[in-house]
């Protein structure tokens, strides 16, 4: 695999950034993470942080070194994500619990597969042109998808996301091949709150995305002004084995089978690591995937 990446966060006009997003991969497969605490409950930077964690622990674990079933593994890893965060709420004794979205894509195999929950948006730019977005996980969004937009609901309000008492609700995408040049974006509300879809997609696809990220983001900090939520966003930018550019990307064609790279650290414990050995894994991908199988029976 080849492909460049660039990152950026930007805490915006909001007392402190709860935002947390990274990439980790391996010879055959990489990880791209988003997640935004949500403001109103505690400990946002905590949900977000433990959701990257437990994801990445999770690719670390399964990808030796591609993952195989994507959607199984991103299915397992969301659901985990959501149990850690419930886990910190309940040892801490928190009368409410923190709370996150997420958005996590895995390339592999020259194939994309995407998951989200909540309003952490991804963007899949192609030729100049947007091929697809992930849609928001809103009353707002899910009113105009039925065609009775209302301008009265706040599009921030969600109707899932991880950490809140009821399961999760979320969104996997079918296997999407990827072409020369294709352009992932993972992103914040903070900016597609504050510049609309069609900006977006131009700036991305007119720049090296190390040129257009920060671009993206100092854009939508002048556009909210004081009023500007935390602005995060994530983009690569694919290249197939047999167009490879030097645009100082990177290759994963050297790494060993066992290795592992990634961007994620570790907080200390206090802001809520994710310790988690690998019999927790095995045992938490055990009952996440019989709680799946289970709810598949039923609908069968």
């Amino acid at each position: 695999m080849k492909f460049s990446v660039f990152q950026v966060s930007r805490r915006g006009g909001r007392r402190k950034n709860e935002d947390r997003m990274g990439y980790c991969y391996t010879r055959e497969s990489g990880l791209f993470l988003l997640a935004d605490g949500m403001g109103g409950h505690p400990d946002g930077e905590v949900a977000a942080q433990l959701a990257l964690q437990t994801v990445s622990a999770y690719f670390q674990k399964a990808a030796r070194p591609s993952v195989g079933s994507v959607p199984e593994f991103l299915s397992s890893a969301l659901l985990s994500a959501h149990h850690q965060i419930i886990r910190y709420a309940s040892e801490k004794g928190m009368l409410d619990s923190p709370r996150t979205t997420l958005v996590a894509a895995v390339v592999e195999r020259g194939c994309v597969h995407w998951v989200h929950c909540g309003d952490s948006r991804l963007y899949l730019v192609r030729d100049g042109q947007l091929m697809t977005r992930t849609r928001d996980h809103s009353y707002s969004e899910q009113q105009a998808n039925l065609g009775h937009y209302d301008e009265s609901i706040n599009r921030n309000v969600l109707f899932t996301c991880l950490g809140s008492p009821q399961r999760p609700i979320y969104d996997l995408s079918a296997p999407v091949p990827l072409q020369q040049g294709d352009k992932l974006l993972l992103c914040s509300d903070g900016l597609w709150s504050a510049l609309p879809d069609h900006e977006i997609v131009n700036v991305l696809a007119a720049n090296p995305v190390a040129h257009s990220v920060p671009d993206l983001a100092e854009r939508a900090l002048r556009k909210a002004g004081g009023s500007s939520d935390n602005v995060t966003v994530l983009a690569l930018e694919w290249e197939t084995p047999d167009l490879f550019q030097d645009t100082g990307g990177i290759s994963t064609e050297t790494i060993s089978d066992g290795m592992f790279q990634s961007t994620i650290q570790a907080p200390e414990m206090e802001q809520g690591q994710v310790d988690l050995d690998d019999d927790d894994i095995e045992r938490n991908i055990a009952e996440i995937n019989e709680a799946i199988r289970r709810t598949a029976a039923r609908k069968g």
